[in-house]
């Protein structure tokens, strides 16, 4: 993954051109009624001509009304519009809040001019309350009228809910003879977990692409970013990601296996895996990013069990926190997590100081050596089991006081 960047830096870009100006795409972000402190909680993105879309949602059973609807409307065809919320998920509110989802998307659609079947929604926030539908409604004039080629930032603002910063970035390059620019905008910062994380993230491309290839590369990039990382091991009822292509580069078509499909795939993967660091970097309360590693396990699924058993757990969490190298820790949260370890075989490395080898810490200097490696706000956790070829890779957080005095008071 991607090195975590400073949150004072979020916004990126690989090209002197402004990679959040996509061909045929226009976005907008203002304040829209939903949060109390006039911040900006009502997106839209526009695509002209329409674009195919792929989309991958929560794995949550219990799914918000955006989600559902969303779901079903990427199977049935190109998407013409997006509308985001933030502040309110929609989630846990019955059929009347299927039928205010479906009742602003129809909104949205006839302020546009489309079918509103080609309009999806995606909503943050506070879970078990109505949107506020009277205010959104009277919002969307305004909405429809901000809407313009330069607004993706906007709607990257508007789409934070307890985020530090916006979360963007924008890449440019040459594919099928053609030049064509790619840009992601995401949020997330709390209930995190390697279940695709507790997000949303918009990928906007004019690239021209069928929905199959669309499909098969964003599932990819999504296993080996969203899905690997991890805040406090909750998943959330609103997860969704979506990767959107017009086709104005009239490059030709990327289709699975072809040059075209490898060159967008080597654009996209890089931008999933840094959006999915800023989220981690992001994690409410946290104050450093750690990369789990899990070598020498029977297989992957079971080193990615282990990785993802160290990256919930809270004595661990804690550990990394304290700058403490507490390696018994570890330890007993491998030896619980269920695949099958051998301590005396295991060896504990913090970035390049290996304080456990064969199951057995390797003295004082090297516990004051990692002490000085968890002190930095990123570092690498590698631990080698040395039973087979196995491997995984999650990103994790630490666990801070700040987290539970935000989530202890997230309604008040």
């Amino acid at each position: 993954m991607a090195k975590p960047k400073s949150p004072l830096t979020p916004v990126r870009s690989n090209s002197q051109e402004d990679p959040f100006l996509v061909p045929g795409f226009a976005a907008a972000g203002i304040h829209g009624g939903i949060k109390k402190n006039r911040r900006r909680d009502l997106a839209l993105i526009v695509s002209d001509p329409p674009a195919q879309v792929a989309g991958l949602f929560t794995q949550n059973r219990v799914k918000a009304a955006p989600v559902l609807i969303s779901q079903s409307r990427v199977r049935s065809g190109p998407c013409k519009a997006v509308l985001i919320n933030s502040g309110n998920a929609n989630a846990c509110t019955g059929d009347q809040g299927m039928k205010d989802a479906i009742c602003l998307a129809r909104q949205t659609a006839e302020r546009l001019g489309v079918d509103e079947h080609d309009v999806l929604i995606a909503s943050t926030g506070v879970i078990g309350e109505r949107l506020p539908v009277g205010r959104i409604r009277r919002a969307l004039p305004r909405l429809v009228q901000h809407v313009s080629p330069a607004g993706i930032l906007d709607a990257a603002e508007a789409i934070r809910t307890t985020d530090r910063f916006r979360k963007a970035i924008g890449s440019k390059a040459v594919i099928g003879g053609k030049p064509v620019t790619l840009c992601g905008i995401a949020k997330g910062a709390g209930m995190i977990r390697p279940d695709m994380a507790t997000m949303l993230a918009f990928f906007l491309t004019d690239l021209k692409a069928p929905d199959a290839a669309l499909r098969r590369v964003l599932t990819e990039g999504t296993e080996r970013s969203f899905n690997r990382i991890c805040v406090d091991g909750d998943t959330s009822t609103n997860d969704t990601v979506l990767l959107l292509a017009n086709g104005r580069a009239g490059n030709r078509t990327a289709k699975v296996g072809s040059a075209e499909y490898e060159a967008f795939a080597s654009m996209l993967f890089p931008m999933m895996d840094e959006l999915a660091t800023m989220i981690v970097r992001d994690g409410e309360g946290a104050t450093k990013v750690v990369e789990l590693r899990i070598r020498g396990a029977r297989s992957d699924d079971e080193a990615s069990r282990l990785a993802y058993h160290l990256a919930v757990s809270p004595l661990v969490k804690t550990s990394f926190y304290g700058n403490d190298p507490n390696w018994g820790r570890l330890m007993a949260a491998l030896g619980c997590a269920g695949p099958w370890v051998h301590p005396q075989r295991i060896d504990v490395s913090y970035d390049q100081v290996c304080l456990v080898r064969n199951g057995v810490a390797q003295g004082k200097k090297r516990a004051d050596q990692a002490r000085k490696v968890l002190k930095k706000d990123a570092f690498v956790l590698t631990i080698d089991l040395h039973l087979g070829k196995g491997s995984a890779r999650v990103l994790t957080s630490d666990l801070t006081h700040d987290y539970v005095t935000l989530n202890a008071s997230y309604l008040t």
